[in-house]
């Protein structure tokens, strides 16, 4: 039996125990589900396993994926209760997308380069949208994203039309002029409306520079965060081992242990 064989096998007996657990004489909690109650489960499995990829350990990376999957699973289930779609439309309407959009492995398309993959991609996606409700290369970007995700893709479907710089200083560049324009915006503090523009407007010209320099922004600042938590925390310890409260210690006692704590982290 090939991998592929065992895939199957093992999804199926998937399949078949969300089916048993939904079943009439089935889980009463499960039973209760909807897609509405599954919404919190879906986004919560999506960052534990991005977690998990973080951590670097195999098990829970294996396991966190099996919890996602069963996401996928269960409303697939529940789908095909009200005969909305069902496991195999799901699966078939993934591949069929992959094979479609790869005409380079699939067909007689041609790409020599990740951009030349993409450019393709986007050129089939706007094909695919001709005859439906969606007018814009934008269109189909979640609301719901994570903001710096949501801009880092929509600078890259703007890209994907040509509508973009040439090279990294580009967005550098619009980073200097937002970065000024947000300067002069806080001359007047009471418009906080014009502040937050000019603020969001630094933001997004960041993201697009990361865009540039192949940096997930998302995975930057998550990264960023778990550094300022270890040292952080470095500073609280080295401050409960001296019998001291970090309230009673002053910013200047502070940001010398905070200096402290990068040395080792």
């Amino acid at each position: 039996m090939d991998r592929f064989q065992k895939a199957g096998q093992a999804f199926e007996a998937l399949c078949r125990t969300m089916a048993t657990l939904r079943a009439p004489d089935g889980c009463p909690w499960d039973r209760e589900q909807t897609f509405e109650s599954l919404k919190t489960y879906l986004l919560e499995e999506t960052y534990e396993t991005l977690e998990a990829i973080e951590g670097g350990n195999a098990d829970e990376h294996c396991e966190e994926l099996g919890d996602l999957l069963l996401q996928v699973v269960f409303q697939s289930e529940i789908a095909q209760e009200t005969d909305l779609f069902d496991t195999a439309g799901v699966c078939d309407g993934i591949r069929q997308k992959l094979i479609r959009r790869h005409p380079h492995i699939f067909s007689d398309g041609v790409a020599e380069t990740s951009e030349d993959v993409s450019k393709t991609w986007e050129e089939i996606k706007a094909q695919e949208r001709k005859g439906k409700e969606r007018s814009s290369v934008l269109d189909g970007l979640p609301t719901h994203l994570p903001a710096l995700l949501r801009a880092y893709r929509t600078g890259e479907k703007a890209a994907g039309i040509g509508f973009d710089w040439d090279n990294e200083a580009g967005p550098l560049e619009k980073y200097d002029e937002e970065w000024n324009e947000l300067r002069e915006a806080l001359k007047n503090r009471e418009d906080r409306a014009a502040i937050k523009d000019e603020f969001g407007d630094v933001l997004f010209s960041l993201v697009n520079y990361s865009r540039h320099i192949g940096l997930d922004p998302e995975d930057a600042l998550r990264g960023a965060i778990e550094k300022f938590h270890q040292r952080f925390r470095q500073l609280e310890s080295t401050v409960s081992k001296s019998g001291k409260n970090l309230r009673d210690l002053g910013i200047d006692r502070l940001n010398d242990l905070w200096e402290d704590a990068k040395r080792f982290i």
